[in-house]
């Protein structure tokens, strides 16, 4: 088990307590009683913690958010759980949308991967994160948006943004590949594991898989939590009468981020696998994301992993979202959230409106959260109308964790679209490469990668029914 030193836990500890009444707690008078145990040592830190963890939900709590798969599909709406019927038997299609997801993911992922740092995602007293986001593109001469992000803006001197050192290698100047990262990462690993289990693997498998092919560092947040509590406890068997408690256990302890995005960004590979099959595509996202996440951060992955799985054959991004919303619960504070995302994508005529009115309506959420980047995504793709790259700016102006949102905006536009109807200015510069620090997928041609999960998808589209 990880041990924290007292300014490690005491951070985690009030991210605990945002996270608490974010569940519906009432945390009255636990922000005072830290500040004071903050030099009392660890012992009472973690004598606050486990009251805190141990915190009922009020009553008065307007929403219904299970973390378990059956109560989750009892809570949702009517829903499309298959669209089969409208399923085409044609290889070459399949192939083109399998490639033009895969395409899609990397080409939003690398653009908004430059922004994603400081300013861009955090914001600054003076201004939120979109509008940073668009300083740096008119200082730079490209806005509106229609390419990758350039490496020098005049917006660096007037204001002191610098772009992610991270993300250099997805600027306009020097892109040739998509270059490594977590977004990108999770796919690959997901297809990694379908080709080794099938369907055949449960959330510990999750964990397996991480400890076998992920280094610790390339963890974050909720997925670092749950990766070195996984490592505290003995992996228990299928029918282990402990295993569900255990499982809690590595998705909460010393957690607070079990709501933020992370899982969201895991849902790809287990959609493509499931394309055309939205309530597939989201229980194997509920199997990975149950490792990690609890409610709304399990609700996430689930609600992407229906729309991409229902873009292979849906085209109308409305329906798309509507989709997804299908598949997660009705009275859950993400249901609402993507509501109301909606409507404010109908009534918005142009992408900085809409993005201030995001920000406006979700920016009490952490950054990284769940909620306010799905949000921007089911508002991105109602905004762009299908068009990818009007979808994709839209996702990345927005601010907050720009490169997962415009690789999930990519990733459903590139499913619907297929290859052949990407713009080429997005696709040519990825030189169908991509660097994934994973053995064997570093690099590997973006185009393998697609057909190796059309086989994933056409074995099991052979050998299960609905």
């Amino acid at each position: 088990m990880t041990v924290y030193d007292t300014n490690r836990l005491t951070s985690l500890i009030r991210l605990e307590i945002v996270q608490r009444r974010e569940e519906g707690c009432d945390v009255a008078g636990f922000g005072e009683r830290l500040d004071a145990a903050a030099g009392a040592g660890r012992d009472a830190l973690m004598a606050l913690y486990r009251e805190l963890a141990e915190l009922p939900v009020s009553p008065d709590f307007p929403f219904e958010e299970p973390s378990e798969l059956e109560p989750i599909r009892r809570s949702r709406p009517e829903g499309r759980r298959s669209l089969e019927a409208n399923v085409s038997s044609d290889e070459s299609a399949w192939k083109d949308k399998m490639y033009g997801a895969w395409l899609g993911r990397c080409a939003g992922c690398a653009l908004g991967k430059p922004f994603e740092t400081g300013a861009f995602v955090y914001g600054t007293a003076d201004a939120p994160p979109w509008k940073h986001v668009h300083r740096w593109l008119e200082g730079a001469d490209a806005w509106p948006i229609r390419g990758y992000v350039p490496e020098t803006s005049r917006a660096a001197a007037e204001f002191g943004l610098k772009l992610n050192p991270q993300g250099m290698d997805s600027t306009r100047e020097r892109i040739r590949f998509m270059e490594t990262d977590d977004d990108i990462r999770y796919t690959v690993l997901a297809l990694k594991l379908l080709e080794e289990k099938g369907l055949d693997w449960t959330s510990w498998d999750i964990g397996r898989l991480w400890h076998r092919l992920l280094p610790a560092g390339q963890t974050y947040t909720a997925e670092w939590a749950a990766y070195f509590n996984a490592l505290a406890i003995d992996y228990p068997g299928r029918d282990d009468a402990d295993a569900d408690a255990k499982r809690h256990w590595v998705r909460t302890h010393l957690n607070p981020y079990r709501e933020w995005i992370g899982a969201q960004i895991r849902a790809d590979g287990w959609a493509y696998a499931a394309a055309g099959r939205p309530e597939l595509a989201a229980e194997l996202a509920w199997r990975d994301a149950s490792f990690s996440h609890v409610k709304n951060g399990i609700y996430g992955a689930m609600f992407v992993a229906a729309m991409i799985a229902a873009a292979f054959v849906v085209n109308d991004p409305e329906e798309i979202v509507r989709i997804g919303l299908g598949e997660i619960p009705a009275g859950s504070r993400l249901a609402r959230d993507i509501a109301r995302a909606v409507d404010i994508a109908r009534t918005s005529d142009e992408p900085l409106a809409l993005v201030e009115r995001l920000h406006e309506a979700f920016g009490h959420y952490h950054p990284i959260h769940t909620n306010n980047n799905a949000a921007l995504v089911a508002a991105a793709l109602v905004f762009g109308r299908g068009d990818f790259e009007t979808s994709i700016g839209a996702a990345v102006l927005g601010g907050w964790d720009t490169d997962c949102n415009g690789a999930t905006v990519g990733s459903i536009l590139g499913a619907s679209l297929g290859a052949s109807g990407l713009p080429a200015r997005w696709t040519e510069p990825l030189r169908d490469t991509l660097h994934a620090e994973v053995p064997g997928f570093h690099p590997i041609r973006i185009s393998e990668c697609a057909d190796r999960t059309y086989e994933v998808f056409r074995r099991f589209r052979e050998t299960t029914t609905v």
